[in-house]
């Protein structure tokens, strides 16, 4: 199925600003800075601290017009959830993380004002997110979810350490060349897949997840599907070589992987960890199911700066 993009001419009208500040920008732009831009462009607009989840869904709850969203994937994601499916919202995004994974997939990007400046010609898009039911519930997703190699790396990687993109990088090559495969028969859109053994299951809904790790090269989260991924754990590339594909931004090419468009993935439970955006949903041994993941196409409209096309940033 295609799914139209629906381009309209934003107006200016209500907006509100959440704003992160332990984000890696928000030194150089304050909540002040900020609002002066966002009226600037014609918009009448607010901001009210948000110190938790709580203040989030408060703020959030009675919000029209558009969301200017500054921060990092964290807090676009939390936004994003109080947001999804509501008609008559728009989220602009203002970039000030470290991965900026959801800004990179839509070609925001820059410094904070300059970002602002180019909402002055803008459209609205939709934007996917991805559906995800196991035995522990049901989540949702802006990036991606899987399992396999890159769900253990982030089960152990450490934050409090430091985002480090290139130490994300080498951590999931090294894990990919030692992994022990699972045996796991997929169906995608209802059609069963056989029996293979695989290093890397991942459903991506953005090019790249956690700590800017571009897996699926040609991921567009307006398409109305979802990028599936998948390593052949029997046929693995060495470690040199996911290091400089995913370098080269070519990751989906290596023999080991396998890239396809989907709407829905249905994958065996068998107690491994799954990761959703960058939470890790635990181990549980002995358990068995099954993890159905589908896109929801067009949950969110976000705010895209219009002109030429934009260059995605490579890692």
């Amino acid at each position: 199925m295609t799914v139209e993009c629906a381009v309209l001419r934003v107006s200016a009208g209500q907006a509100t600003l959440i704003f992160n500040e332990q984000a890696g920008g928000s030194g150089v732009c304050q909540p002040a800075d900020l609002l002066a831009a966002i009226e600037a462009l014609g918009y009448t607009a607010r901001h009210e601290p948000t110190a938790n989840p709580e203040d989030l869904k408060r703020v959030l709850a009675d919000a029209h017009g558009t969301v200017f969203v500054a921060g990092g994937d964290g807090t676009v994601r939390a936004t994003a959830m109080e947001l999804a499916g509501r008609e008559g919202v728009i989220l602009g995004l203002i970039p000030m993380g470290t991965a900026n994974n959801i800004g990179r997939t839509l070609g925001v990007q820059g410094p904070p004002l300059d970002v602002l400046a180019g909402y002055a010609e803008a459209d609205v898009r939709p934007f996917d997110l991805g559906r995800m039911t196991g035995p522990w519930g049901e989540d949702l997703f802006l990036e991606a979810c899987g399992c396999g190699a890159f769900a253990n790396v982030l089960a152990e990687y450490n934050p409090d350490d430091g985002k480090s993109p290139v130490r994300a990088v080498q951590a999931l090559a090294s894990t990919l060349g030692t992994f022990a495969p699972m045996d796991l028969a997929l169906r995608v859109d209802d059609q069963p897949l056989p029996v293979q053994g695989l290093a890397v299951v991942e459903v991506m809904n953005t090019k790249a997840t956690g700590p800017r790790l571009r897996l699926a090269t040609h991921a567009d989260a307006t398409d109305g599907k979802l990028s599936l991924i998948r390593v052949n754990a029997d046929d693995r590339d060495g470690a040199l070589a996911y290091l400089s594909a995913l370098a080269r931004d070519d990751f989906e090419m290596l023999p080991s992987v396998q890239a396809d468009d989907v709407q829905r993935v249905q994958i065996p439970f068998i107690g491994q960890p799954f990761h959703v955006d960058g939470e890790v949903r635990t181990p549980e041994p002995g358990m068995a199911g099954t993890v159905t993941v589908e896109v929801w196409a067009g949950a969110l409209r976000v705010l895209v700066p219009r002109g030429p096309e934009r260059t995605v940033e490579a890692p």
